[in-house]
């Protein structure tokens, strides 16, 4: 897809893997709208950072978890912009948790994490899948999932269970929506932001540098990798859909021969 002139929603984009999503689009040529939940003054000033790029672009509160707000938020999109070209599912939730005890799996936990990273991505796609099928040249969506969908090991077992769930949606989406609309999804590993060093406090270092000496090329993702292999996705091939794109340094397939 050529991105001049189309527009981009990306949930979740106040910081880190979102926040870098809007900014690469943005700087080709792409009106964007950030989402945020309750990161309020990082979404501000992401907003007044694109404005003094130039860029054209749009905020919008809203919880992914609620339909409502969901639908909401592309309707806020396509009256402000006039059309929707590009949705990306950024918005996740967790909490880092012991995989050796399954009391920590609360009701509560679980609820909150499929709600958010499953529905979430469900809801904004049903409520602009009428705007992406009528994008000229066809609509983009992009799932922002997890290698822990993959390998079943991250912040906790629901999380492992919700990304996995995205990229099996990923794949159904793909179906359901073509030939009108392109869907794939990226799968970081180890992202070194400040999302992950909060969740992991003390343990941040330690675990950081454990995931660099698996990785074949030796780094963990930044937030700026991971956008730049969304972008890639969107401006690349018209024939690539329903794909999980592993972007982890080669954690995956490591240790280095």
């Amino acid at each position: 897809m050529e991105t001049k002139g189309k527009v981009a929603i990306i949930t979740g984009s106040s910081r880190g893997v979102g926040k870098a999503v809007a900014f690469q689009l943005a700087a080709q040529g792409c009106s964007v709208t950030l989402n945020y939940r309750q990161s309020k003054v990082e979404a501000e000033n992401a907003i007044k950072e694109l404005e003094a790029l130039g860029g054209r672009c749009l905020l919008v509160r809203a919880d992914v978890s609620k339909e409502s707000e969901c639908q909401s938020l592309i309707k806020q999109t396509v009256d402000h912009f006039g059309r929707l070209d590009i949705l990306v599912n950024n918005a996740a939730t967790t909490d880092f948790l012991s995989f050796s005890d399954l009391t920590l799996l609360t009701d509560a936990h679980w609820d909150r994490i499929l709600q958010t990273n499953v529905k979430g991505p469900f809801y904004c796609a049903r409520a602009a899948q009428p705007w992406l099928e009528a994008a000229e040249h066809g609509g983009e969506m992009v799932n922002i999932t997890s290698i822990a969908g993959i390998i079943g090991n991250g912040s906790s077992l629901a999380y492992c269970a919700s990304k996995a769930a995205l990229i099996n949606m990923t794949i159904s989406l793909a179906r359901i929506l073509a030939p009108k609309v392109r869907v794939n999804s990226v799968a970081p590993g180890f992202i070194a932001d400040d999302w992950t060093q909060k969740g992991l406090k003390e343990n941040y270092e330690p675990a950081k540098a454990g995931h660099e000496s698996k990785a074949v090329l030796g780094k963990v993702c930044s937030p700026e990798d991971v956008a730049a292999a969304v972008v890639s996705l969107i401006t690349g091939s018209d024939l690539v859909t329903g794909q999980t794109i592993v972007c982890d340094g080669g954690a995956t397939i490591g240790p280095r021969a």
